[in-house]
């Protein structure tokens, strides 16, 4: 398959990252390869460590029934694309049913096979998403 303009590679990239951010777990999946996978930074147990698109869904579910909306948004805030690789600094907002606020900012590098998502690497706030996500509530 040809290579990507830098700009098609960027359209690819804000598209999935619109699907992502309506919490459409089946939208969001049809936008990765059938080879897909994501790493997440790390050493969070449950959290860090590399997907499979197969993996991934469950996860995905899963953290879409913490937030009240049922998405969390995530917004680019600056992208440099070369070829099939995209660079994105992004920021995410969600609210928690259980009150907590998770919003983080992020570094991705995208990896793309045509207009599908190959590969995502993902490095973010850890601490954040401990405290909101994995962090026992104080009782």
């Amino acid at each position: 398959m040809a290579s990507n303009t830098n700009e098609s590679s960027k359209a690819v990239v804000v598209r999935f990252l619109e699907v992502f951010s309506t919490g459409n777990v089946p939208g969001i999946l049809e936008q990765l390869h059938d080879d897909a996978t994501w790493w997440v930074s790390g050493r969070l147990k449950g959290l860090s460590g590399t997907y499979t698109k197969i993996q991934l869904a469950p996860l995905l579910l899963g953290a879409t029934e913490l937030y009240k909306t049922g998405a969390l948004r995530i917004v680019p805030l600056s992208m440099i694309a070369e070829g099939d690789r995209v660079a994105v600094e992004a920021e995410s907002y969600a609210e928690l049913k259980n009150g907590k606020v998770y919003n983080n900012r992020y570094h991705f590098v995208f990896e793309l096979a045509g207009d599908k998502i190959m590969r995502v690497r993902e490095y973010m706030d850890t601490v954040h998403a401990y405290e909101t996500f994995l962090a026992p509530s104080a009782q």
